[in-house]
């Protein structure tokens, strides 16, 4: 992330999300360890749909040398010095998509529906308006409908249906969504 968005970022804060308080700070490679439990701790069924299978040593290398050289921010929420999710803009190099980011959130399952995945896309926004980014796109199969109306929720649109792009465990296909959210009219 460039300073200047850095610096208008104000990490790590706490907000009041019901009668919690959650503590939301930027990853930094020391948090290697604590993620990789964190990851490893989801049910099989999220983590299948990541596009970088970070449970292992290869994938985990793969984040967090993103990470060091900015092309992916995440944003973890914690609450009592315990993980219970994240929220990540990752962002690449190709001139002709200079102007998209791509969020990925994961929320403990236990943590579902408390605001708190709210409260990191809405965190990823800020940042990715601090950016100058224009537009955020999130991928999501078809069968992840609570993802997909999390997104929806946030503001996300469906630009795309992909029919059979996505082949579960068994060898089943079934359609990508393509959805994007318009970072220009997000006034944190």
């Amino acid at each position: 992330m460039p300073e200047s968005a850095i610096a208008q970022r104000h990490f790590p804060y706490t907000a009041r999300v019901g009668d919690a308080s959650i503590t939301l700070r930027l990853m930094t490679p020391g948090d290697r360890e604590a993620f990789l439990a964190f990851m490893r701790a989801q049910p099989e069924d999220d983590l299948f749909f990541l596009l970088v299978d970070v449970t292992t040593p290869e994938g985990l290398d793969h984040w967090m040398g993103d990470l060091q050289n900015g092309r992916n921010i995440t944003v973890l929420a914690e609450e009592g010095g315990k993980l219970l999710g994240y929220s990540s803009l990752h962002h690449g190099q190709a001139r002709w998509t200079r102007h998209l980011g791509e969020i990925r959130l994961l929320m403990a399952p236990g943590q579902r529906g408390r605001g708190v995945g709210r409260l990191l896309g809405h965190e990823v926004f800020s940042i990715a308006h601090d950016m100058g980014l224009q537009r955020i796109v999130v991928r999501v199969a078809s069968a992840q409908s609570s993802a997909r109306h999390l997104f929806e929720r946030l503001g996300f649109h469906m630009e795309a249906l992909l029919a059979d792009w996505v082949i579960d465990r068994q060898g089943h296909t079934e359609d990508l969504v393509l959805m994007s959210y318009d970072v220009a009219g997000f006034h944190g």
